[in-house]
C-alpha cells in the first residue's frame, strides 16, 4: 500500500516580507528618503516636531481649554449670526454681488472726481431710474425687517 507524501510547508511570517521591503527600502528610494529627512530636518529646526509632540501629549487640557472658550455665551451668539450671516450671503445671486461691487467701486471712482452739487443735481441723481431701483430695494428690505421687529416686540 501506498504511504502518503507529508507536504511540509513552513509556515510563513507575513512581517517577514514586511521586513525584507524595509531592509531593501533605502536603496530603492533614498532620493526620497533624503527628501524626507530634510523636511523633518525643517521641521525640527523650527521647533513644530516639538510643538506637535507636545501637543498629541497634551491633546486633553487642550481639547478641555477650546470646548470652556467656545461655551461662552457671546462665542455661541457669535457662531449663530455668523451662521446667519452665512445664509443670507447663501441668498444672494453671484452676480448681484459682483454688481453691487462694481457700483461702489465706480461709485468711490466718481465721487473723487465730482465737485459738490447742487440741491437741485441732487434731487435729480436720487430721482433717476437707477436710484429709484436701489431705494426702492432698500425701503422694501427696511419694511420687511421694522415688520419682524414688530413682531418680537422690538
Amino acid at each position: 500500500m501506498a504511504q502518503p507524501i507529508l507536504l511540509e510547508l513552513r509556515s510563513r511570517d507575513p512581517r517577514e516580507e514586511l521586513y525584507d521591503r524595509l531592509k531593501n527600502a533605502p536603496h530603492e528610494h533614498a532620493e526620497a528618503l533624503l527628501n524626507v529627512f530634510a523636511i523633518l530636518e525643517g521641521l525640527q529646526d523650527r521647533g513644530i516636531l516639538e510643538m506637535a509632540k507636545g501637543g498629541l501629549g497634551s491633546s486633553e487640557k487642550v481639547l478641555k481649554i477650546l470646548v470652556d472658550f467656545a461655551n461662552k455665551p457671546e462665542i455661541i451668539r457669535g457662531i449663530r449670526n455668523l451662521m446667519i450671516l452665512a445664509r443670507i450671503a447663501d441668498s444672494f445671486e453671484p452676480k448681484l454681488l459682483e454688481d453691487l461691487e462694481q457700483g461702489v467701486q465706480e461709485g468711490l471712482a466718481q465721487a473723487q472726481k465730482l465737485k459738490p452739487i447742487g440741491l437741485l443735481q441732487l434731487l435729480k441723481k436720487v430721482l433717476s431710474q437707477e436710484s429709484r431701483r436701489v431705494l426702492i430695494l432698500t425701503t422694501t428690505i427696511l419694511r420687511a425687517f421694522g415688520n419682524s421687529l414688530g413682531k418680537h416686540g422690538a
